[in-house]
């Protein structure tokens, strides 16, 4: 079973996401009380996916992940943000550290377990090669690898999902909404920064590829092999 960190100074707030997880009885869950905990865990047991709350004692969760994603033995372990509702500020600084999703308190238990499934899923799929190759592209499904002009890109799982949906279908815009879907699992109606800051980074990352990615204004993105 896949095993779940969950990290928040809240006692009330750990005991509420571990009900969840549990009663489900897919998971198993790790609790830390604050930053420096939460490292050690982090390192020790390799959980599956971390559910990180950004005000922490003792290290604060932005640091938190950002020392996760500058670790090697860590930085593949996806992550889900609790901030407080309106610092947006905070979410924004998350995501371009390495996170790949946040969630604002107060939030539903129910969206968070949509959440976890969804990453999940996407950080674990299904044993053997499957290559897709794409110009100067080549992105190994299983292995969640991108090999580019022979060097391997460092992506995140959120990263690569992205981009594999965007070259899956060259030349076609893919909608907002429809990424939001297929990437984070979002409903049609949530209003969201998290596509567009994940294709700034994501252009940064491909460097000179990088306008390959482009935006359809008003509308989505898409990916032109030319």
């Amino acid at each position: 079973m896949p095993t779940i960190l969950i990290v928040d100074d809240e006692e009330d707030i750990r005991d509420l996401i571990s009900m969840n997880l549990l009663r489900e009885k897919d998971y198993t869950v790790i609790e830390a009380a604050d930053g420096l905990e939460a490292l050690a865990s982090a390192k020790a047991q390799s959980p599956d996916l971390i559910v990180l709350d950004l005000m922490l004692p003792g290290m604060d969760g932005l640091t938190v992940c950002k020392n996760l994603k500058e670790n090697a033995n860590t930085k593949a372990i996806p992550v889900i943000m609790l901030t407080a509702k309106g610092r947006l500020e905070e979410r924004i600084g998350g995501l371009e550290i390495g996170a790949d999703d946040y969630l604002a308190k107060p939030f539903s238990p129910k969206e968070l377990m949509l959440r976890i499934r969804n990453l999940i899923r996407r950080s674990n799929p299904n044993q053997g090669s499957d290559v897709i190759g794409m110009g100067p592209f080549s992105l190994d499904k299983s292995a969640l690898k991108l090999v580019l002009e022979g060097e391997e890109i460092d992506l995140t799982s959120t990263e690569f999902k992205l981009l594999l949906c965007l070259i899956e279908s060259p030349g076609v815009t893919q909608e907002r909404a429809t990424l939001l879907k297929r990437v984070w699992g979002y409903s049609d109606m949530i209003q969201t920064r998290t596509l567009d800051t994940h294709i700034k980074r994501l252009r940064e990352k491909l460097g000179d590829f990088g306008p390959m990615i482009e935006t359809s204004r008003g509308i989505g993105y898409r990916f032109c092999e030319s």
